[in-house]
């Protein structure tokens, strides 16, 4: 159980956002401390997550004529309230929104746009879709959260019985109506019915509360929050909820890749995992009646659009083998499908709505045994549906504590789920081509490495990325919000368990840049160390990393890319290069050889050969004399080829993305060096 609520709000603080954010355009005091508090409830997690909640400030602003005008500043579509600013409470003209109070049915659409007509600033985002609720209510502040104790009360059979018992009169209690125009009309009708009340609670929904200043709001709202985490509390200690034999544990690493093979596949998309594990996620697996409570929905609404209205349960054993857990995903996954789309034909025709269906794969899976999985188009879809969940285990923990965990029914969800308004949310952005990805490159901390993070990001990639150089490293992995490690590629173990890693934290792995190399200079009658070592980086790691990732592939059964850089020297070997031409010769076998072996499982595997890259892979000294000995300069060596241009570690990362991209294409090697006719292979 969580730590119970605390009242944040500092003077002194409040202060100081008044002289930040007071001169902001369309701000003053108001949406100064407007701003400063509707970031305390964002900052709690049990309050709101990922955009959830709303805030607003009724003030006076000057429009356009300089005239004062009362607006309603209300949060706006896109901004979350643990990081909102001034510029995402859009000043919305007051009388015309309270005229429309008269009105006996207003449209969605309608509705949007008559909140969009009344904006002082036409370039404002869109304000929220419950601004009529707030500029129906009469006070200056109004917040509004979707506190888990206030839904572990309100998520019962008797939902206002159970509530009165906790809250009493300061709330007036509205029952469930989805979000909109009805609902605005039905809370300030509750709300004048009520007029000693500090706020609304919005039966399996949410609380609003209300002041005429922001401290006097928010204090309420942690007020009345506390009274309710008092209640679950003590429910809890005295409840004894039967739970199941613990499990052995599973792994991520095996299990991850089968379950995340078989998601996204009637869609063609790829997702990306999060597994989340804690004593009380584990708690809430053990539970006797998890295959009854977990299918229930969500706590509110406003969550199905991240989390879909039930988790994919999965009942797996460590005794299992391959074939046996391979077999009991792909039937629980398909049967989610099954369900998902059995669910949308009967809301069809219930509501006579010809909607076209959302993609039927699961956004959490429950694993007993392993722990909860968040999944999501990227890393960060997949973070809020794990971070959502989490709150939904404390939410029904006190739910069926206080009593029965029951939530709106599937009509009300499938209303909420398939509204426009609320798939708005999300938003909209052009697809890129590695959307989905989870892609494992090497050396990555510098030259060809990095640059291929940085393509292979922009192009919608998931990274972890590994370099022997932990310094240099870190901060590429905070750069570019990667995950990742310090590996020294030659350790056979600890590269393995790096791919290992690569899998807990992703779920699966669909391509590889294996780009680590060291360049080697001696005489081809040399010591047999200088071969022993060249080999051990310049092939021995590559198969160590691509066997690693083609058994990952293998089970995810989607497919991938091994990618390699090879080098020139395979096909155009110089003097003294003996010790790196040769294992360089060896890796383009190998390629071939992933490519024979790969294709039936549609794993594609090719090789980008480069040459004269400053990557720094060759010493200054080196690079100098190489080019003296060609009667060149050193920028001179570097554009000693047929285009007279130099190469640029960006050139060779494109080319990796393309071999990445290209579906019809595997055996290939590329060559990127400007033109090098003795190196350029048949």
């Amino acid at each position: 159980m969580l730590a119970p609520m605390e009242n944040r709000y500092d003077d002194g603080a409040a202060a100081e956002a008044i002289a930040r954010w007071k001169s902001a355009p369309y701000s003053n005091e108001d949406v100064a401390l407007r701003t400063y508090s509707a970031r305390l409830l964002g900052s709690e997690p049990t309050l709101v997550l990922h955009g959830g909640g709303n805030c607003s400030v009724k003030t006076v602003l000057e429009d356009d004529t300089g005239e004062a005008t009362d607006v309603l500043c209300v949060k706006g579509s896109g901004w979350d309230l643990a990081t909102i600013e001034p510029a995402g409470f859009p000043a919305v003209r007051l009388d015309g929104l309270r005229k429309l109070r008269a009105r006996a049915s207003l449209s969605d659409e309608a509705m949007v746009n008559a909140q969009r007509t009344r904006l002082l600033d036409a370039s404002a985002p869109n304000p929220s879709v419950e601004t009529l609720l707030h500029a129906f209510l009469p006070a200056k502040f109004v917040d509004h959260s979707h506190a888990n104790a206030t839904l572990s009360i309100s998520d019962q059979p008797e939902a206002e019985a159970v509530c009165r018992k906790i809250l009493g009169d300061r709330v007036g209690y509205v029952p469930y109506v989805m979000p909109g125009f009805d609902l605005a009309k039905l809370a300030a009708e509750v709300a004048e019915a009520n007029p000693h009340a500090e706020g609304l609670l919005l039966l399996h929904h949410g609380l609003f509360t209300w002041g005429e200043t922001a401290e006097e709001s928010y204090r309420r709202h942690i007020e009345i929050v506390t009274l309710a985490e008092q209640a679950v509390a003590e429910a809890r200690q005295k409840a004894t909820q039967p739970k199941s034999i613990t499990p052995a544990p599973l792994d991520m690493a095996r299990v991850g890749p089968v379950l995340r093979g078989r998601c996204g596949v009637a869609e063609g998309r790829r997702y990306i995992f999060d597994l989340r594990q804690s004593p009380a996620i584990e708690a809430f697996l053990r539970r006797k009646n998890l295959p009854s409570v977990s299918q229930r929905g969500t706590p509110t609404p406003d969550h199905v659009i991240r989390t879909k209205r039930v988790p994919l349960l999965l009942e797996l054993t460590a005794s299992q083998t391959d074939e046996e857990l391979r077999a009991h995903v792909e039937e629980r996954v398909d049967s989610f499908a099954v369900n998902y789309a059995a669910y949308v034909e009967r809301q069809r025709a219930r509501s006579g709505r010809d909607v076209v269906a959302l993609d039927a794969s699961p956004r959490v899976a429950l694993i007993p045994g392993l722990g909860l999985i968040g999944m999501g188009a990227n890393r960060k879809a997949a973070r809020i549906a794990a971070d959502l969940y989490e709150q939904t285990i404390e939410t029904i923990e006190g739910a069926e504590a206080i009593g029965q965990y029951q939530v709106i029914t599937e009509d009300d969800f499938f209303d909420m789920e398939y509204w426009s308004l609320e798939q708005a949310k999300l938003g909209k952005r052009k697809a890129r081509a590695l959307d989905g990805h989870v892609v494992f490159i090497t050396g990555a901390a510098s030259g060809i490495g990095l640059s291929c993070a940085e393509v292979f990001g922009a192009a919608g990639a998931e990274l972890f990325l590994v370099d022997r150089d932990a310094e240099k490293l870190e901060p590429v992995l905070a750069r570019l919000g990667a995950s990742g490690c310090a590996v020294d590629v030659t350790n056979e173990a600890a590269l393995r368990g790096a791919v290992d890693a690569c899998v807990r934290t992703f779920g699966g792995l669909d391509g590889i840049i294996s780009n680590a190399g060291v360049a080697i200079q001696a005489p081809i009658e040399a010591s047999g160390d200088d071969f022993r070592r060249s080999f051990e980086v310049n092939l021995f790691a590559h198969q160590t990393l691509a066997s690693s990732a083609f058994d990952v592939m293998r089970r995810q059964g989607r497919g991938g890319f091994l990618l390699f850089n090879a080098s020139k020297a395979a096909f155009n070997p110089g003097a003294r290069f003996g010790p790196y031409a040769v294992p360089k010769a060896a890796l383009v076998a190998l390629v071939k050889q992933y490519a024979l072996e790969g294709g039936e499982l549609d794993i594609r595997s090719s090789c980008v050969n480069a040459d004269r890259i400053r990557t720094g892979l060759l010493p200054e000294d080196v690079v100098e004399k190489r080019a003296a000995a060609r009667g060149l300069s050193a920028d001179a060596y570097f554009k000693s080829n047929l285009l007279k241009k130099e190469v640029h570690a960006e050139d060779v990362a494109r080319a990796f993305l393309y071999l990445a991209t290209a579906p019809s294409t595997t055996a290939a090697v590329m060559t990127v060096d400007g033109g090098n006719i003795a190196a350029s292979p048949r």
